[in-house]
Order: C-alpha cells, then structure tokens, then sequence
C-alpha cells in the first residue's frame, strides 16, 4: 500500500509541470484539472479610467437562441465575461423569432436568464430588445425597458413611444445595413428631434460606416460599436481586444450611472484597435493611456509606453507612415518638445483625426 502511494505522488508530480497544471485527486482511479475549464478565467482588457470617470468596456447589442443568435442567454453573459467586457445588453429581436416554435416563451424570458447570470458573476446585464423593421426605419434598440412583451405592436412607432414610457434608451442600429448605404430619412431626424432617438452604432459586426460619426455631432447622438453577435464570440473575435466596444466613461459601476452616462452621450466607439468619438474623451484616453519619459531634452529623445491594449497608430515630423505603440511597449524616438502628434486611429469626424502635443 505504502508503495502504491508513493507511485501515484510521484505520477501526479510528473503531470504537474511547473505548477501549473496541478490535478486534484478524487482518488486513485480519477485525477481532475480543475484549470483547464476555461469558463472561469476572464480576460483583462485595458482600457484606463479617464479624469473624473471609471472607463466601462460594453457591448449593446447581443442576440440569444431565444432570438437567431446562436447561444443560450447565460452563456452570452459568461462569453462576455471571458472576454474582458464589464456591461452587456441582450436585444433579441421582437418581430423576428426563426425558433419560435422550439422556444415559444414570454419575450422576457432571455433577459431573464441573462440577469440572473449577471448577477452571479457581479456583471451588469441590461435589459433589451430590437425592433426589427425594413428600412426607411431599420432596426433600433430599446435599452433598459421593464417589459419586452409591451413593445409586440403593428406599428414600430408605437413600440418606440412604448419603450419610452418604460425609460428606454433607444439606439438606431447599423445605418448602413442592409444595403450599404448610410441614409438619415425623415422618419430619423423627426425622432432624433423628439428626443426619441439617443444613439447610433458608427461600428457593427464588422462593418464601419464612416459618416455617421459626423451625425452624432450635428444630432447629438451617443456613438457606439457593438458586436450584434449571433454566432460564437471566440470564433468571430479571437485576437486580444478585437471585439468591438462602446467604451462608457460612468461615475461608478451601476446600471444607473451606465444609463447616465449613455443619455449624456459619454462614450466612444472602439473597433479593431480604432477609437472614434468626442475630441475631448479621445483626449483623455490617450493622456491615460500613454506615459511620456524624457530621455534627452535639447535632442528631443523621448520614450513612449503605451499601458493600455489599444494598439494607438501616430504619425508625427516627416514621418509618411503611422507608426505603432504596442500594447504594453515602449517607443523611443525623436519627438522634439512641442511637436504636432497625429494620432490616426482617433477618428473625431469622418477624414479628421486627434491631433496633440506629447510634452
């Protein structure tokens, strides 16, 4: 027996190598590694705090089985939080339910679940849903509503008055889908002017529609990114910090000051690596994110760390070409006191860039 014993000690000391991979053992028939189940790891993204606000990674706009996506509502919540986000929004749509006749349920339901898992995790879930309409009006989100089953009515413009009166935020989705052109029509600007439309995706999916950040300043509308995911969110966006993000800069972490921060249009859409939105937000995150050390004064010697997983292109003196600061690296270059820094992954308008001094 004594031998036994020692065999198996010695076996799991060979399997576990570097202490990383330790098996727990049942008994001497079951050995079990307990850090192979990914589900309990999160990723850290890094995206720093700004002056005066805690800086929230989010997505708006996510799909469940109880809707075309792909994945039950908890799960979206735990894929979510496997993938570094803080704030998520499930917006399954109304009017179109291709697994209705397996999933017949209370159009409440998905949230629901979605919340409870939430909660679980100490992760903010809102409550949603998409009213699902062909153009001229397209597809918006109702956010924060109280009950999905009120917004089910023929008219659209009812469901939109509806989710109000529940306290909805209401965000106009992907402009330029379905058929690639990004068009205001009357029945946008006669909301917007209402007060009945607050927000627009300037990134969905995977498509980027560049003009839409110039309505958010003439219209004063909230700019988002968001995944519209209905597949698997590690098989569309597997690289570090390449899921798409409305980035929201709250006072605390609460559902109300997310809805805050949202009405008061502090936010900024962030999408493989770009960063489009208010001049003065963009600002705030590249002084965040980036420490600036001099090297050598008279010769303009400085080096650049970047402390974020933003991937920040510059461009400056009579470079022809961006240059990169890597997540997590340090650049050390020529950049006299004074000069002009081009930071062109920083879109405040459509062709317009953030242009700033580094010291």
């Amino acid at each position: 027996m004594m031998k036994a014993k020692a065999l198996l000690a010695v076996t799991l000391g060979m399997l576990c190598v570097g202490g990383t991979a330790r098996a727990q053992i049942r008994n001497d028939e079951v050995y079990e590694y307990p850090n192979l189940r990914e589900e309990n790891y999160r990723q850290h993204l890094v995206v720093p705090d700004i002056e005066g606000y805690k800086t929230l990674k989010c997505d708006f706009h996510i799909h469940t089985a109880f809707s075309d996506g792909k994945l039950w509502p908890d799960q979206r919540v735990l894929e979510a939080w496997n993938q570094g986000l803080d704030v998520i929004a499930i917006t399954d749509h109304i009017e179109y339910r291709p697994h209705k006749a397996l999933l017949n349920v209370d159009f409440n339901k998905s949230n629901e679940i979605a919340r409870k898992k939430g909660e679980e995790l100490g992760m903010i879930v809102i409550s949603g849903s998409e009213i699902t309409r062909s153009k001229p009006l397209g597809h918006l989100n109702a956010l924060f509503i109280k009950d999905a089953n009120k917004l089910e009515v023929p008219d659209p413009l009812d469901a939109i008055d509806e989710a109000l009166a529940q306290g909805a935020f209401i965000l106009w989705n992907h402009p330029g889908w379905p058929d690639d052109d990004s068009t205001i029509y009357p029945v946008h600007r006669e909301l917007i002017a209402k007060g009945k439309i607050h927000g627009v995706e300037v990134f969905n999916s995977f498509e980027a529609y560049p003009k839409v950040i110039d309505w958010c300043w003439e219209l004063k509308l909230a700019p988002f990114a968001n995944t519209d995911i209905h597949g698997i969110g590690t098989q569309l966006y597997r690289g570090r910090g390449l899921r798409p993000m409305t980035l929201v800069f709250a006072q605390e972490y609460t559902e109300a000051s997310v809805k805050e921060a949202l009405l008061a249009g502090r936010t900024v859409a962030c999408y493989n690596h770009i960063l489009s939105g208010k001049e003065e937000y963009l600002k705030a995150l590249i002084r965040a994110a980036l420490s600036i050390k001099v090297i050598n004064k008279e010769r303009g010697m400085i080096e650049i760390t970047n402390l974020s997983d933003i991937n920040f292109q510059i461009q400056y003196g009579k470079l022809m070409y961006a240059v990169p600061l890597y997540p997590f690296q340090t650049l050390r270059d020529r950049v006299p006191s004074g000069t002009k820094v081009t930071f062109t992954n920083c879109i405040k308008a459509k062709d317009q860039y953030v242009e700033t001094t580094l010291w």
